[in-house]
């Protein structure tokens, strides 16, 4: 017993130093990988593009090359930031893959079944915190070949937001309302939840006719060609995939601008019944900071008694019962934010009754504080006015 002392002590320590290994090596394994560093963006641009266009197996001397418009990927929207980014994309195709050749986004290019390039800009939370502010922006770049149906690359980087300028374009700016619908949807998915071989997302590529036309009656509306615009909305329209929520935004910006209130009004209650038909309306209105009173801005108040009037009369006919929930943004204390997103609530609310008295006890308002940020920047400017939006959202009577 004596001579087998020491050997089982030499076993037993072995034996702990191996559980101990063992237990480190699962504790390293078991530690999150850190979080990406952000570099400045004009960096992040060229690092995706360049990993986009270094993966890209594509065969041919000349290849063409069409980018659908890249878009913020939670809102959808176009920004000064992603047309900024399309040029860019631009010039460094033409500059360092000379063999891809740019042509413009149309129905004519789309036929000869190009390569699309589609993008997204994202404000996230590095660390990976949904509730933690948004501090940088993640770039997702996708290569879909229209004649194999596949993605064929991918590029992406984190981008620091020191001097990016996410100020939606005009088109964005003033759409009354804010939904994504499934052409938006797809190609979120089609960027960002693809990898390598995985096919084109059918829904997307139903629509990219239309897309091209509304991408046309986008930048016409900013050019302030809105006779021009509308026309671009009717024929996409009328096309496979065309009725999609961004043609209704449009027709309904256009006719306003053209001073043709009755198709606005209509164009407008389109919008209302596709939210209503969906259980969700996200009504811009711009509230002055810190009160329930409406900014100062004839300009973009005027049309908000009509926009009022057509939800509580369209929910009225349908027999639906709202819940009105007020939004803030970030900036401010949560307490605060969360009291005077339901303050909003209950004066949309009152609102609402007044023209329509029957509906008192088909309504209730509620606040949400900057919980349900969409963009989450807290920036108090154009760039994130999604956050102080009032929600409509359809419930059991």
């Amino acid at each position: 017993m004596t001579d087998r002392t020491p050997m089982l002590s030499a076993l037993l320590a072995r034996c702990g130093a191996l559980s101990l290994g063992l237990l480190l090596a699962g504790n390293a394994l078991a530690q999150p990988a850190p979080p990406p560093t952000p570099i400045p963006y004009p960096e992040a641009l060229q690092r995706a593009a360049t990993d986009l266009f270094a993966k890209a197996n594509i065969a041919g001397d000349r290849v063409e090359l069409v980018i659908d418009p890249l878009i913020d990927g939670i809102s959808g929207a176009q920004s000064a930031a992603t047309r900024s980014m399309q040029q860019t994309l631009t010039e460094i195709v033409q500059k360092s893959h000379p063999r891809f050749v740019v042509q413009p986004f149309s129905s004519e290019v789309l036929a000869r079944e190009p390569i699309v390039l589609i993008g997204t800009f994202t404000a996230v939370n590095n660390a990976g915190d949904n509730a933690g502010p948004r501090d940088a922006f993640r770039i997702c770049l996708t290569l879909a070949d229209l004649k194999s149906k596949s993605i064929v690359s991918k590029g992406v980087a984190r981008a620091k937001p020191d001097g990016v300028d996410v100020t939606p374009t005009q088109y964005y700016q003033d759409a009354p309302v804010w939904a994504k619908d499934q052409a938006t949807d797809a190609y979120i998915k089609t960027c960002q939840g693809t990898k390598l071989g995985d096919p084109v997302d059918p829904v997307y590529a139903e629509r990219l006719r239309a897309a091209a036309l509304i991408s046309d009656g986008i930048v016409e509306y900013d050019a302030k060609h809105y006779r021009e615009a509308l026309a671009f909305y009717h024929t996409a329209r009328g096309l496979p995939g065309g009725d999609q929520h961004r043609v209704r935004i449009g027709t309904y910006l256009s006719a306003s601008k053209l001073g043709r209130r009755d198709d606005a009004v209509d164009a407008f209650g389109e919008l209302i019944d596709y939210g209503l038909a969906n259980n969700q309306i996200m009504v811009k209105l711009l509230f002055k900071p810190g009160t329930t009173q409406f900014i100062d801005s004839p300009q973009v108040t005027e049309p908000y008694p009509m926009w009022l009037s057509q939800i509580a009369t369209r929910a009225r006919v349908k027999g639906s019962c709202l819940e009105i929930v007020g939004h803030t943004s970030r900036t401010g204390m949560p307490q605060v934010n969360e009291r005077l997103s339901v303050l909003r609530a209950q004066f949309v609310m009152e609102l609402l009754q007044i023209g329509a008295p029957d509906s008192r006890n088909r309504m209730i308002a509620t606040g949400m504080g900057f919980k349900e940020n969409l963009i989450g920047t807290g920036r108090d400017d154009a760039s994130d006015a999604l956050d102080r939006r009032v929600e409509f959202k359809v419930i059991g009577c």
